[in-house]
């Protein structure tokens, strides 16, 4: 097989082996994704089998989505510099090993361990996927492939909670969610094999061979890769432990003046003649500054629904992790079936797709809102969250995957994975952010008053985040009017 770039080959002549590639790409979303949505269901399992508290229980949320972020950008330049492929699979095997290790977990303290670890094993597979889509697929098919994307999202969202469900009522309680991380295991088996044998070679080879411009091109550039994980750590860790510790929120500003050396130091890199970790330029493309604000805004506020829906159907509502995942069945299945049609028809509507999906989202959460209010109040079934949510599953159809495309669709083949990574990182820092301002909002709302108002009180501030980005999305739009684009 053709190695990754090869010179030989046009840059629109497609690769043949690229559909297969695709599917090793998206078993390796589909695992970790399952993986994320299980946890969800499995928390309150967690805190009764392992004694954990609140506390431990934002870990294993946030400290996931922290290692992810850390090194996203690092792991998305290595892979435009020395092959995609290789870096894939060393992250799928960190993350298939550390699967097994938070099954065996003794304590909270243990399971969190791993999910960092799990963490950095999905942050170095993440950005090889959006980079691989984007150098081997074009136009049309491009479109196409991140719709898969999208539908491989939806399908695990929505098979990962009743699984767990399951897993969790066969297992009980201190078994069932230990299985749902060895669930992970022959999927990464599976996906690692595939790998192996259908991934081109990497170029770590070539470019040793390479003369010293060309691996000035391909730098790694290490100290800026050092600066932003630092920055992403300072801004993201004081949001995850800073309660009760004010010392802590003095990260926030340092972060701040990290990301300010970053820029400083990526320009003097740049200047110097060699390849920086993230070409700024692209910042000056306003479809990918506003897509890649717009998104992080978005899963900000959304991400927290299925936590916020999970432990309100169980602690609030008192349902088991079965009825807390089946909950979410139409709703994923929407956002799987609303990725593949907005796929399709992404550069015909471009960014009004976008705007459609993120209104969806808003009617689903206010509707919410009164399910919830309604049940405590008048006795409405709570299973009407059921149609409530499918306005959020196909919100999130008709979002993620068309802002991938519209917001990759001008950023040079060479920085993929990095630009890719950036925007993944604006997502994990707004995931990050969001579940513990959210979940804290909701506990603390829980010490005065009730599950319901609690619950409202979450959804009613992810609809202000949900406004945020339905506002940068219209600006988007306007922009794109203005450069004669509106239509890709």
């Amino acid at each position: 097989m053709q190695a990754e770039n090869d010179p030989n080959r046009s840059p629109d002549t497609p690769d043949p082996a690229r559909w297969r590639i695709l599917v090793v790409t998206l078993g390796a979303i589909f695992m970790a994704l399952i993986s994320v949505s299980i946890v969800n269901v499995a928390l309150p399992s967690m805190q009764e089998g392992l004694g954990a508290s609140q506390s431990d229980l934002q870990w294993v949320l946030s400290g996931y989505a922290l290692t992810f972020g850390v090194v996203l950008v690092a792991a998305g330049r290595a892979g435009d510099v020395m092959g995609r492929g290789g870096i894939f699979l060393v992250g799928m095997a960190i993350f298939t090993v550390f699967s097994i290790t938070s099954s065996l977990a003794p304590n909270a303290e243990w399971l969190n361990v791993s999910r960092f670890a799990q963490g950095v094993g999905s942050g170095l597979v993440n950005p090889q996927g959006v980079g691989m889509i984007q150098q081997y697929f074009r136009g049309a098919e491009r479109a196409r492939a991140f719709g898969y994307f999208g539908a491989a999202v939806g399908v695990s969202v929505a098979i990962g909670p009743v699984l767990g469900g399951v897993l969790i009522s066969a297992g009980g309680t201190d078994l069932g969610w230990r299985l749902t991380f060895l669930v992970n295991v022959p999927v990464g088996l599976v996906t690692i094999a595939l790998g192996l044998r259908w991934f081109p070679r990497p170029l770590i080879r070539s470019l040793r061979r390479a003369d010293p411009a060309t691996r000035a091109e391909r730098s790694l550039d290490p100290v800026g890769a050092l600066l932003l994980g630092a920055a992403v750590l300072a801004i993201l860790f004081p949001f995850m432990e800073g309660r009760g510790s004010a010392a802590l929120w003095l990260l926030v500003p340092a972060g701040v003046l990290l990301v300010v050396a970053w820029v400083w130091w990526e320009k003097r890199y740049a200047r110097s003649g060699r390849s920086p970790m993230v070409d700024l330029a692209i910042f000056r493309t306003r479809s990918f500054t506003n897509g890649s604000l717009m998104i992080t805004l978005y899963f900000l506020g959304m991400t927290s629904v299925w936590v916020l829906v999970a432990l309100y159907m169980q602690q609030g509502d008192g349902r088991s992790a079965m009825e807390a995942g089946v909950i979410g069945l139409p709703s994923a299945v929407l956002s799987a079936f609303g990725a593949n049609w907005a796929g399709k028809r992404v550069l015909t509507y471009g960014r009004k797709l976008v705007i459609g999906g993120l209104l969806m989202g808003l009617v689903g959460l206010v509707l919410s809102i009164v399910v919830v209010q309604l049940h405590a109040s008048a006795g409405l079934s709570v299973w009407w969250l059921l149609l409530s949510l499918s306005f959020i599953g196909a919100a999130q159809g008709c979002v993620v995957s068309p802002n991938q495309t519209l917001t990759l669709a001008e950023v040079p083949l060479a920085y993929a994975g990095s630009s890719g990574a950036v925007m993944q990182t604006g997502q994990r820092i707004g995931t990050s952010i969001g579940i513990a301002v959210i979940t804290a909002a909701v506990f603390g709302t829980l010490e005065a008053t009730d599950w319901p108002t609690a619950a409202s009180l979450g959804f009613g501030v992810i609809a202000v985040v949900l406004l945020a980005a339905l506002a940068v999305a219209v600006k988007d739009l306007r922009d794109r009017r203005e450069d004669g684009t509106a239509m890709v």
